[in-house]
C-alpha cells in the first residue's frame, strides 16, 4: 500500500482499447495518479491518451514476463483490460508479473455482468472465466477489484440482433421473452468515470468516509442505466422520431434464444456465443438486473445520472456512420 493511503501510480493495459481509453482518460482528468500505458512494440502512440505516461515497450508473449514485470514495478494499482481474442493464458500471466512485481491491486479484465452470480457461471463460460480470474488474484496474494458494470450500452445496441435484440438499422428487434425484464448496462464514459473515482478514494478508512477496501476481493457494481428491451425501443422511437409500427417485431424466449446459441456455438459460429451470452443474462430468473439485486455505488462515489436518449443518440450515430469494431 503506498504510505500517502493513496492510489497515485496506475498502470493500465490497453490504453488504447474501448473501454481502456475511458479509463485513463478520466484517472487523468482527476490530476490524482500518474497513469502509466503499458505499451507494445507496435502501439499506435497517437492514439494514447494526451498526458499518459508509456512504458518502455513490453514483451507480451516472453513466457518469463521480465519486461512486464520491470515496467510494474512501483506501481500502485493495475487495470487490465484485454480483448476477448487474447491468449487464454495471458491474463494469469500478467498476474503473477504483477504480484512478483509488487503490484498489490489488479482490476482483473472482468467488465460486464456479475461474475459474481453462481448461477451465471455456471451457465456461461466466460462468466465463470472472469470468477476464475478474480479468484487466481487473491489466491497469489494480492487484491483486486472488478466492474460489475453490466454489458455496455453503445456497444450491445449498436452491434446487431444477435446482442441485445436490435437492427437498428434495419428497424427490426426480437423481444426476448416479454421484452420486459430489466438489465443493468453502462456506457463506456460511465465505466471511465466509475473506476476513476473509486482509485481516487483512500485507500484505509479515514473519518466517516468510504475507502477502496471497502471493495477489496469484490465486485464493484455501477451502472447507468437498469433498463429493460422495450425501454430501448421507446429510447429509440424517440431518438429517431418514430413509432413502434415502424418496427419489424419479432420474440423469442430466453431459454430458446440461448438453446440456439449453444448450437451455434458448437458450429462454430461467433453469433453462437454472443447469443448465449447475451440471453442468459435476460433470463426472467433475474441474474442480470444486479442493481435491483444488490443495489449499486453510484450514490456513494457520486456518480451522475446520464440521459438514456443521448446515450442512443450515439448509438444511432454509430450504426447511421457505419461503426464496426471488427475491422
Amino acid at each position: 500500500m503506498p504510505q500517502s493511503n493513496r492510489i497515485e501510480k496506475v498502470a493500465i493495459i490497453g490504453a488504447t482499447g474501448r473501454i481502456g481509453k475511458h479509463i485513463a482518460e478520466e484517472l487523468l482528468q482527476t490530476g490524482k495518479h500518474t497513469v502509466t500505458a503499458l505499451i507494445r512494440p507496435d502501439t499506435n502512440l497517437a492514439s494514447l491518451p494526451a498526458g499518459i505516461q508509456k512504458s518502455n515497450p513490453v514483451d507480451f508473449n516472453d513466457p518469463n514476463q521480465e519486461s512486464l514485470t520491470a515496467a510494474l514495478a512501483g506501481q500502485h494499482f493495475l487495470i487490465i483490460t484485454l480483448s476477448i481474442t487474447a491468449p487464454p493464458d495471458l491474463h494469469s500471466a500478467i498476474v503473477r508479473a504483477a504480484v512478483k512485481a509488487g503490484v498489490r491491486w489488479i482490476m482483473p479484465n472482468v467488465y460486464g455482468p456479475d461474475v459474481f452470480d453462481e448461477g451465471l457461471q455456471k451457465d456461461v463460460e466466460v462468466f465463470a472465466k472472469g470468477w476464475q480470474q478474480c479468484v487466481e488474484i487473491e489466491r497469489l496474494g494480492a487484491s483486486y477489484v472488478a466492474c460489475v458494470c453490466g454489458f455496455w450500452y453503445e456497444w450491445s445496441l449498436a452491434l446487431g440482433e444477435p446482442w441485445f435484440g436490435f437492427d437498428v438499422k434495419g428497424r427490426k428487434v426480437t423481444l426476448f421473452d416479454d421484452g420486459e425484464r430489466k438489465v443493468g448496462v453502462s456506457t463506456w464514459r460511465q465505466c471511465g468515470r466509475a473506476v476513476a473515482r473509486l482509485l481516487s478514494l483512500p485507500v484505509e478508512k479515514e473519518g466517516e468516509g468510504v475507502c477502496l477496501e471497502r471493495w477489496r476481493n469484490k465486485g464493484f457494481c455501477f451502472s447507468s442505466f437498469r433498463v429493460s428491451q422495450r425501454d430501448m425501443l421507446e429510447s429509440l422511437n424517440r431518438v429517431l422520431g418514430t413509432g413502434e409500427g415502424d418496427w419489424e417485431i419479432r420474440r423469442q424466449g430466453t431459454v430458446d434464444r440461448m438453446k440456439e446459441g449453444r448450437e451455434e456455438l458448437g458450429r462454430g459460429e461467433t453469433t453462437g456465443f454472443v447469443k448465449t451470452m447475451y440471453s442468459r443474462v435476460f433470463f426472467q430468473s433475474g441474474e442480470g438486473d444486479y442493481e435491483g439485486r444488490k443495489g449499486v455505488s453510484n450514490g456513494i462515489l457520486g456518480l451522475p445520472e446520464e440521459s438514456l436518449d443521448e446515450a442512443t443518440a450515439r448509438v444511432v450515430q454509430m450504426v447511421e456512420s457505419g461503426w464496426t469494431p471488427f475491422g
